[in-house]
């Protein structure tokens, strides 16, 4: 096995924290996954790894190398490439993953001009708002709101998602308007669980640019957008929420935007992918429409 087979190996073992899931994903036995490990500690002379029955973790040194490894396996595809001229374009399936609205609103129903740009690119959309793991789940990328967590994945900041407050005019009519933050304790929300921790959202506004929360009681608590804004047009409560994601009951009149100078800080939204995927044309192309398609509803 040559060295850059090695620093394959090493990179997936700390990309999927396990050596029998990089071994599932590259297609190999555990036992040589196993022994290409040992082999590159003893090429390179320290140990990369620290293995409990548990985990598996980079040491220091193990982080240190893992940076130099996606880098040369980049370098050493960018090198296979440099004379590949496919007149047909991207090609392959791209499996992309994203929450469940911005999927459905935005992405699938531009899919049609993407699939026209890129004739030899199928795509499989994955949509959910259960995080899921690239290298496991073998996604090629994945849009994500929020603030990042740590990770061995590329990130690329494609902007801001704007928040506002609104409310059904029925839930309006019982309760009162919200006029000031003040007023937030005679109210209730529609509360978020995150599918994810099921740890409930507070409600989030910003006052002369610090953050300030409350938790507000609701009676009715979901773990999905989609059903968050069904309990609002439902008159259930408050939620907080993407404008583009309520438009067009902004527009109806079926929901009503409040305590408009009192929004939550806009949420960062980013791509993810991997580095082994970094090189893939079919990524590059995918992500760069994406970002296009999306910026309309995203501050810069």
């Amino acid at each position: 096995m040559d060295r850059i087979d090695l620093f394959r190996i090493f990179a997936r073992v700390v990309e999927t924290a396990s050596f029998t899931r990089a071994a599932d994903t590259l297609g190999m036995p555990r036992s040589s996954v196993s022994t290409a490990i040992r082999d590159l500690e003893a090429r390179v002379g320290t140990r990369l790894l620290s293995r409990t029955t548990r985990t598996v973790a980079p040491t220091p040194d193990g982080s240190a190398f893992y940076e130099q490894c996606v880098r040369l396996i980049a370098d050493i595809e960018d090198a296979e490439n440099l004379f590949r001229r496919d007149a047909a374009g991207p090609r392959g399936v791209l499996r992309a993953d994203m929450p469940g609205r911005i999927g459905r609103l935005i992405v699938a129903p531009a899919l049609p001009d993407f699939l026209a740009r890129y004739p030899a690119i199928d795509v499989e959309l994955g949509v959910t708002d259960r995080a899921v793991n690239l290298v496991e789940d073998g996604i090629d990328c994945a849009l994500r709101v929020g603030p990042l967590h740590d990770s061995a994945l590329i990130a690329r900041r494609l902007g801001t998602l704007r928040l506002i407050n609104v409310a059904s005019p029925a839930y309006l009519v019982r309760h009162g308007v919200p006029l000031i933050p003040a007023d937030l304790p005679g109210h209730c929300a529609v509360r978020y669980a995150s599918p994810t921790t099921g740890r409930i959202e507070d409600w989030e506004w910003t006052d002369d640019d610090t953050p300030r929360t409350l938790a507000l009681p609701g009676r009715v608590t979901v773990n999905s957008a989609e059903a968050q804004i069904a309990c609002c047009l439902a008159g259930l409560g408050l939620i907080q929420v993407p404008a583009y994601d309520v438009r067009p009951h902004l527009d109806a009149g079926t929901l009503v935007e409040v305590l408009p100078d009192w929004r939550a800080a806009p949420l960062p939204m980013s791509v993810l992918y991997p580095h082994r995927k970094h090189v893939a044309r079919r990524v590059r192309a995918f992500i760069d429409w994406l970002a296009d398609l999306l910026a309309p509803h995203l501050q810069a």
